[in-house]
């Protein structure tokens, strides 16, 4: 018998065959999968009554012959008669997995049908010049149907050579394909594609015994929680992202309604600013790969994480390839969001030292996430934590306590550490927010808590360090300094109670948050707007005014630089006059 392939709607068949993947290697997924589906199909039969042996071994087989340039995949499933395949293959975009769970209507979650469209077999003809299917249909007294097509719409179906029920697909592979004959390339594809499938694969040359299976047919996020300890969680993220360090912790995911999800996201040790540019949460459609890169349903922010979602309720364009925006899109996404928010929160409640542990790792995506997200900030608003130059973390509410106002913060522990020794000698803890995001978090922190201000070390002097008399004339000092200084630098005069400091570098706050939000987006560079306060309490200070005024001068250039690199690195220029300074300096004590 012969025949035309039959198109719905009009006739895209080249299209379909060139052009429908964005992957040539996603054809073995598609034809592996099907015969997955396959099995499954048999499996739904055999339990709606149908008389099949119960003892048999489901699988799949991939077979390489590469003398006479074909690859065959074979199942033992329910097979086709002549007319399924007429009705399946032939007519384009008729979906035989649609079809069949119109008549068997039990869609548990481990029976799913992995086929939606009823396209994914002709993706074959990417590669095959040629593809023919050998099937035996389950039904009793069903004849074996062979079936062939060189990739135009004409086909050719006579009676088959198979002698057992299931399918063979079997692939011609074109010349310019030829790499498709490695069987190093097909595992690797298989590897990538179909290492969690549902039923056994195995991959070996034409003529070589089947070898060992090469998929994992029930994968970790398959099982309930409640069955899997914290080492095979660990083992597995080494396993599927070939790592050796171990992670933070994770959430497994295990969603029956509204939506059918499960996965497992883990959380592992990352840098201190948040990487953006993503991360390999790999998206899985009835345990078949789909892609990495997905972002429709993992919010920017949490692109760090790795892991594996499975959600079959995930609407799929027609290659099965790329998401489509839709509310069942939005919904999953907000519920990843929920049940990360919600095990953040139990970690502090209930374990706030490993909460505490973590912070550092995952402080910086929490933080843009509170700002990217307003659902996500409300949620997670009362387990922020902040680490104090004390070595203590706490949160907004336990550093304020009942009528503080002002939260002091430092931005480096290094090249502000005599700030935060002025700070610790008063009593006052110090927010340690070294990281480019907190300057963008800082202005966020106080937009959402109306009447509380943020100060950096540097950028103020609380009245507790202010003491109530000075030793040194203001005036006096004042003109030294002005004098010894760079035209328009900015000087101001307190009397401290720290009256081993001479003089401090304070900087603008605001100025400081332009500069480094600018720093962090890569814009224009803003001045900072500095300012030098000259302790009036310092014994160098209050000596000064009676200093000769070639001494005094070079005394106050010498305080203004220690200043200065109190609070960050000089620049070159200016260090190799502060060495050449010191050195006459030492010179003329000798």
């Amino acid at each position: 018998m012969k025949g035309n392939i039959t198109v719905h709607t009009q006739n895209i068949f080249p299209v379909i065959k060139k052009w429908l993947y964005s992957d040539k290697d996603i054809f073995l997924r598609e034809i592996v999968s099907n015969g997955c589906d396959a099995i499954t199909k048999l499996k739904k039969v055999k339990d709606a009554g149908a008389m099949i042996p119960t003892d048999e071994e489901y699988e799949v087989h991939v077979v390489v012959d590469k003398p006479n340039k074909t690859i065959t995949v074979s199942d033992n499933g329910i097979g086709m008669t002549e007319n399924e395949i007429e009705k399946y293959i032939t007519q384009v975009a008729f979906s035989g997995a649609e079809d069949f769970l119109a008549k068997y209507e039990d869609k548990s979650p481990e029976n799913q049908i992995i086929g939606h469209f009823g396209l994914g077999f002709f993706s074959s003809f990417m590669v095959s010049d040629n593809v023919e299917i050998e099937s035996l249909s389950f039904a009793e007294g069903a004849k074996s149907a062979h079936w062939s097509c060189d990739g135009g719409i004409e086909y050719e179906m006579t009676e088959g050579k198979r002698e057992k029920r299931g399918t063979d697909i079997i692939l011609h592979i074109t010349e310019e394909d030829e790499e498709y004959l490695s069987i190093s390339r097909i595992r690797e594809i298989l590897d990538k594609y179909c290492a969690f499938l549902p039923v056994p694969i195995f991959c070996y040359q034409a003529g070589e015994d089947k070898g060992t299976m090469i998929n994992e047919t029930l994968p970790l996020w398959m099982k309930s929680p409640a069955q899997c300890t914290d080492d095979e969680y660990k083992a597995f993220y080494q396993k599927l992202f070939r790592r050796y360090d171990e992670p933070l912790f994770w959430i497994h995911l295990n969603t029956d309604y509204p939506f059918n999800l499960k996965g497992i996201l883990y959380f592992p040790v990352v840098e201190k600013t948040p990487n953006l540019t993503g991360g390999p949460v790999k998206l899985f459609n009835n345990q078949v790969f789909v892609a990495d890169n997905i972002k429709e349903i993992i919010p920017e922010f949490l692109l760090m994480l790795k892991g594996v979602i499975d959600c079959p309720d995930v609407p799929l364009n027609v290659s099965r390839s790329f998401l489509q925006n839709d509310r069942t899109v939005s919904k999953i996404a907000n519920h990843i969001v929920k049940k990360i928010a919600d095990k953040l929160s139990s970690m502090f409640k209930t374990e706030r030292e490993n909460y505490e542990k973590y912070w550092e790792d995952i402080s910086g995506f929490i933080k843009f996430g509170c700002m990217s997200d307003p659902v996500f900030y409300d949620k997670i608003k009362d387990c922020l934590i902040y680490k104090t130059t004390m070595g203590k973390y706490v949160t907004l509410s336990e550093y304020l306590g009942e009528d503080k106002k002002e939260v002091y913060y430092a931005t480096s522990g290094d090249y502000q550490k005599q700030y935060i020794n002025m700070f610790s000698d008063q009593g006052i803890e110090v927010m340690l927010m070294p990281g480019l995001i907190d300057a963008t978090f800082v202005q966020f922190l106080e937009s959402k808590n109306e009447g509380i201000t943020f100060r950096s070390i540097d950028s103020v002097t609380p009245d507790s360090f202010k003491a109530e008399s000075a030793k040194a004339d203001a005036a006096a000092v004042k003109k030294i300094f002005e004098k010894a200084l760079p035209e328009g630098t900015e000087i101001d005069t307190a009397a401290l109670k720290e009256e081993n400091v001479p003089a401090l570098s304070m900087i603008d706050e605001y100025a400081r948050r332009m500069r480094m939000m600018s720093a962090a987006m890569g814009g224009m560079e803003f001045p900072d707007k500095k300012k030098l306060m000259i302790n009036l309490n310092n014994s160098i200070i209050e000596k000064l005014p009676s200093m000769e005024e070639e001494k005094a001068e070079m005394m106050a250039k010498h305080i203004y630089d220690l200043a200065r690199m109190e609070s960050e690195p000089l620049p070159a220029e200016d260090l190799q006059e502060f060495i050449r300074r010191s050195i006459d300096m030492l010179g003329k004590l000798s």
